[in-house]
């Protein structure tokens, strides 16, 4: 019993200060415009230029899709960031030198990043409504909430995976801004995974996102939680599988950055 109490307040300590250092040198004002004005130029330029290269009759399609895009920011850039930063400001190593139990302090990380993702992605949900027309009328609320959670949750999976080039590479942010772009066409956000080469729809069902925002779109078409379940159950086990093969390879990273040298190179 004791052992779970420490290792909660462990997460909640960890996922309150992290998110802290990770914003500390933001402003209000600042992180309002990283949370507002981002998602709405990113679906400014999508959804009108995917609206004029086909038709206007596509527009919920765009706005969906890259609502739910807007999930990635947080669930890469930040677990990336939350891991990344240790090293640059030298604290890492006090980190791989305390007794805490590993999976629970990057759990506790990913948490945060979850709930910033999550809110995102409805920030974005709501530019889509207010300025876009989207139309919600037929759309089970409760079911499109879980879906940004989900896929926010395996989104972050991804994120801790990229989290542990951070370790053994000084320039880990090139590698995050190509996997985020990469994600603007294999997830099916902007381009139709039909009208995608057979490899790349291959590679496409292994990545986050995909099955997530396939499931909003059918949602806000008026598909009830029971016809999306399958795709729910998807996402999740994709985000588990990143979840498990991030932490795995973070721990052998560890050793590795150890006899690199590369694990204070801030």
């Amino acid at each position: 019993m004791k052992t779970l109490t420490n290792n909660l307040r462990l997460f909640w300590q960890g996922a309150l200060l992290s998110y802290v250092a990770l914003f500390h040198w933001m402003r209000p004002i600042q992180y309002a415009a990283s949370k507002i004005l981002m998602p709405l130029a990113q679906m400014f330029f999508f959804v009108y230029l995917g609206t004029f290269a086909t038709s206007a009759d596509n527009r919920s399609y765009y706005i969906v899709g890259n609502a739910l895009q807007i999930a990635a920011v947080s669930g890469i850039y930040g677990m990336t960031m939350s891991i990344g930063g240790d090293r640059d400001n030298g604290t890492l190593g006090y980190i791989f030198g305390t007794p805490a139990n590993r999976l629970v302090v990057f759990m506790g990380r990913a948490f945060m990043n979850i709930m910033d993702g999550a809110f995102g992605v409805v920030i974005a949900f709501f530019w889509g409504v207010i300025l876009m027309g989207l139309d919600l009328s037929n759309t089970d609320v409760g079911a499109l909430a879980l879906v940004i959670v989900i896929t926010t949750i395996s989104t972050c999976g991804l994120g801790l995976l990229m989290g542990c080039l951070a370790l053994i590479t000084v320039n880990v942010m090139f590698v995050n801004n190509f996997v985020y772009f990469l994600l603007l066409i294999f997830s099916g956000a902007n381009v139709p995974l039909a009208n995608l080469p057979v490899w790349i729809r291959s590679v496409s069902y292994m990545l986050p996102l995909t099955r997530g925002i396939m499931a909003a779109r059918s949602l806000v078409g008026g598909a009830s939680l029971s016809e999306v379940a399958p795709l729910l159950w998807g996402e999740l086990a994709v985000g588990v599988v990143y979840f498990v093969l991030g932490y795995t390879l973070f721990k052998v990273f560890e050793v590795v950055a150890k006899r690199r040298g590369t694990l204070e190179v801030f």
